[in-house]
């Protein structure tokens, strides 16, 4: 099978590629050539930059491709573009979506592929929907071959999981355990929330890759391991062997606190989410997610404890989650 990534050096992507190329696939890059960890492994790379058309015409010229994945498509124009480019040069097209697409609040506990996308919180959240909508109406009008893959929260390599996200937020977010600092989780941290690990997930996604029967439909990826806030990070304190020290914040006062934490707390991590993973399982019966959060937990902040050029502490989202704590005291008193 000939693959076409576009981008291709993400935390899933990459993982992705790894277990393509083991399985003996020919995995062709395109992206702007910063990384090419899989050179050595035989993947080919396409320098080019996808918002360039005409260096990407240049780059595909006369190749064919039995699929071509976008990993970095996020607005209608990225995609219409796609569609300009590779209609008629690949048997399949998909699209990453996000998971974080679907309504907010549920009216249904259980997420299934056919759960509305309505997000009135989060613009990322809408712009992937609206390329859905793109996406699908070419399906039906062009015959444009689409897949769209909605994955919610992947984690892996140096990957942690924290539930306020910072530029370098993954490091620090331990480093205050480490410290005895409190630590920030949303709401009472006894909302449900489902992670998946990079390496189950490139299995579900390999297993849609050239399956036409995938073709005109969405499916999401993930573990059914659903746990509270509150428990992964006890999890991942007791690796690290410290006292989490949570202190629990309602999400709208942090999101009126830290204005751009609005769109991934209220129209994301705020919500309990347990997915339905009947449809991928149907589709690519090798699909089973082999890694509990523990042993997944583990393996990251055994990478990061044995890497200190990753222990970056960032100072800026320190100083505004103490703020963030103070203000909170202070408000009720205590």
């Amino acid at each position: 099978m000939k693959v076409l990534f576009i981008g291709g050096t993400g935390l899933i992507s990459t993982e992705v590629t790894r277990l393509l190329l083991s399985r003996g696939h020919s995995v062709t890059l395109l992206n702007r050539g910063s990384n090419r960890e899989f050179e050595e492994l035989g993947a080919e790379y396409l320098i080019a930059d996808i918002r360039d058309t005409a260096a990407v015409k240049s780059a595909v010229s006369g190749r064919q491709f039995d699929s071509i994945v976008n990993w970095i498509a996020y607005e209608p124009a990225d995609v219409i573009r796609d569609f300009e480019l590779f209609n008629g040069l690949t048997g399949q097209y998909v699209f990453i979506s996000s998971a974080s697409a679907y309504q907010k609040p549920l009216s249904h506990y259980i997420i299934t592929e056919s759960t509305p996308l309505i997000n009135p919180y989060w613009e990322y959240s809408r712009k992937k929907a609206d390329c859905e909508r793109v996406l699908f109406e070419r399906h039906i009008t062009d015959g444009f071959p689409v897949t769209v893959v909605r994955p919610s929260h992947t984690y892996g390599n140096e990957k942690v999981i924290v539930p306020l996200s910072g530029a370098k937020s993954n490091w620090t977010y331990l480093q205050r355990m480490l410290d005895g600092k409190p630590t920030v989780v949303p709401g009472d941290g006894n909302s449900l929330w489902v992670v998946t690990h990079n390496t189950d997930f490139a299995v579900g996604f390999a297993g849609l890759l050239g399956n036409h029967r995938s073709i005109g439909h969405a499916f999401h990826i993930t573990s059914d391991e659903a746990m509270t806030w509150n428990q992964i990070i006890q999890i991942q304190a007791d690796i690290l062997g410290a006292d989490p020290n949570i202190v629990h914040i309602p999400s709208d006062y942090i999101s009126t606190v830290l204005p751009e934490l609005r769109g991934p707390l209220l129209g994301d991590k705020s919500e309990s989410v347990v997915f339905d993973n009947t449809k991928i399982k149907s589709f690519v019966p090798e699909f089973i997610c082999r890694t509990p959060f523990s042993e997944g937990a583990r393996k990251s902040i055994e990478k990061l404890l044995s890497n200190p050029e990753l222990q970056t502490v960032d100072e800026e989202y320190n100083q505004k989650i103490d703020k963030l704590i103070n203000g909170y005291r202070k408000a009720l008193n205590i």
